[in-house]
């Protein structure tokens, strides 16, 4: 869209917009996210603690592992054959 506008002030300002907007989408993602977390840390902190933590560093690593050989190998992302099925 950039090359269409011919006015170089024009021209500044739609990244700028855009950028702005950006920023603003995901502050109120986030925000969405994070507020019942917010509201509920005293009566739930052990609850909210596990949900916030998710898995420890080693079974990261595993579960990406674990992802990269189902989605390369198994579904054929790195393979000549790939099968994937929607749903």
């Amino acid at each position: 869209m950039l090359s269409t506008i011919r006015d170089p002030r024009w021209a500044i300002a739609d990244p700028l917009v855009f950028g702005a907007g950006t920023i603003a989408g995901m502050l109120l993602i986030t925000a969405a996210l994070a507020l019942p977390f917010a509201y509920t840390a005293r009566r739930f902190a052990r609850t909210n603690h596990a949900l916030c933590a998710g898995l420890r560093p080693p079974q990261r690593a595993l579960f990406g592992v674990f992802l990269v050989y189902h989605i390369g190998f198994v579904d054929g992302l790195f393979t000549a054959h790939p099968s994937w099925t929607p749903g």
